[in-house]
């Protein structure tokens, strides 16, 4: 909460501040009107709150030194209280203002709530800026994970499909050239298509199709794969490669441990502002290999989900002996 100079919108604020207290504090219905001691009395309590909120505050009590700014800050304002009793015996001779013990009396009830309120209200105005700053810290932050969580996809899906693809290349498949080609439109939608924080839904389920065929390809006569694309609003955006990372998970475990017999079913469909996606596979358990609902992919979107649409999505993953089932639902919002 420390600072080394103020701002243009803070000094306006102190100024407009410094105003009105000084009309609340000269006030008098019987003698309307600011006098010239009234001011020079202000200006002293300006100057003993410049001390205490751009002095003390900053170098004791914002760094919990309580006990030592409260020393400092009575130091100032008995300091404040002594130098307006001296003006007082020059400026009101033989009244009872100049008098020690009445004198302090009322010096003290002067003295005290405009600095209170000086001080205060800067107090208020630093808490502001502070819980702003950490605003936009939590936001800064919130983004870099955003960024590496998104940036993780790519290797990971990356790495999946070259493994596949050297397998295809030793046993010379003639599908090769095509998954290559397939593999290369998805990994250009991936680097330069998905820098934003949203893209449309249309592009998405786009693309989310290239998967499904790209790893339709790779199954070959080993199973089957249902893709089901119901109706879907124009107009909706969505966090690029959220859904396909569960679709990428379907398709490896699922070719992991079964040589025949895959059956990965997905569907997609929408209803108002709300999208739903159910991807179901079955999978026979690899000794070595993570469960399916422990993958690197599957904790990374779960904290993507978390970070982008907090209380806007429900995540509901099961997992049996021989199945795994993925329902997410999502509350998106249009461009």
């Amino acid at each position: 909460m420390q600072k080394t100079f103020i701002s243009r919108g803070e000094l306006l604020f102190q100024v407009i501040l410094h105003i009105l207290v000084l009309l609340f504090y000269s006030f008098d219905r019987n003698n309307p009107g600011i006098s010239l001691d009234q001011i020079l009395f202000f200006l002293i309590y300006t100057v003993a709150s410049g001390v205490i909120t751009y002095y003390l505050m900053p170098h004791y009590l914002y760094k919990k030194k309580y006990w030592t700014f409260f020393g400092y800050a009575s130091l100032v304002f008995f300091l404040v209280i002594m130098i307006e009793e001296l003006l007082e015996t020059v400026i009101y001779p033989g009244t009872v203002r100049a008098s020690i013990v009445p004198g302090i009396y009322y010096a003290f009830f002067d003295i005290l709530p405009v600095l209170a309120i000086l001080s205060g209200f800067k107090f208020a105005w630093d808490a502001i800026g502070s819980q702003q700053e950490v605003q936009k810290l939590r936001s800064y932050v919130q983004e870099s994970e955003l960024q590496f969580l998104k940036s993780q996809i790519n290797p990971h899906f990356l790495f999946n499909n070259l493994n596949n693809l050297y397998s295809y290349a030793l046993e010379g498949s003639a599908k090769t050239p095509e998954i290559i080609l397939e593999m290369s439109g998805v990994l250009r939608y991936m680097l330069y298509e998905c820098k934003e924080k949203f893209v449309p839904l249309q592009k998405e389920l786009e693309q989310l199709s290239n998967f499904i065929k790209l790893y339709k390809l790779q199954i070959e006569e080993r199973g089957k794969v249902n893709f089901i694309e119901g109706r879907i609003e124009p107009g909706y955006k969505i966090a690029p490669l959220i859904l396909v990372v569960f679709i990428e998970n379907a398709f490896k475990h699922s070719q992991s441990g079964q040589s025949k017999d895959i059956e990965i079913e997905i569907e997609v469909n929408m209803k108002d502002n709300c999208l739903t996606f159910i991807c179901k596979n079955n999978f026979e358990q690899v000794i070595g290999l993570d469960t399916v609902a422990k993958g690197i992919g599957l904790k990374n979107v779960k904290k993507r989900l978390e970070l982008l649409y907090p209380n806007k999505h429900e995540l509901h993953i099961d997992e049996t002996e021989k199945n795994f089932s993925v329902s997410l639902s999502m509350q998106l919002e249009k461009f």
